[in-house]
């Protein structure tokens, strides 16, 4: 008994296209949702990592400026404490 295999192969590269027509359009969804170049490290690692690392120096320096800030409010609360003392 013969077996027949029938393939249809417009229709399987009509259905791998479709496939990467569909991941291209959610990628550019993704970005134009995030309004970022860079969503994932799969789009520009190199890039992903520097963001990365500016992210971490953004938050550090933010940081250290409210420190700054509180350290002000209490030496000014110290300098009001000693001014009501004499």
């Amino acid at each position: 008994m013969a077996q027949v295999i029938n393939t249809n192969s417009l229709s399987l590269l009509t259905q791998n296209n479709l496939n990467k027509s569909q991941s291209a359009l959610g990628t550019a969804i993704e970005r134009l949702s995030s309004g970022l170049r860079i969503n994932s490290a799969k789009d520009d690692a190199a890039g992903q990592a520097i963001a990365n690392r500016f992210t971490a120096n953004i938050k550090g320096l933010t940081q250290a400026s409210r420190n700054a800030n509180d350290g002000i409010s209490i030496a000014q609360t110290t300098e009001g404490a000693l001014n009501e003392i004499n």
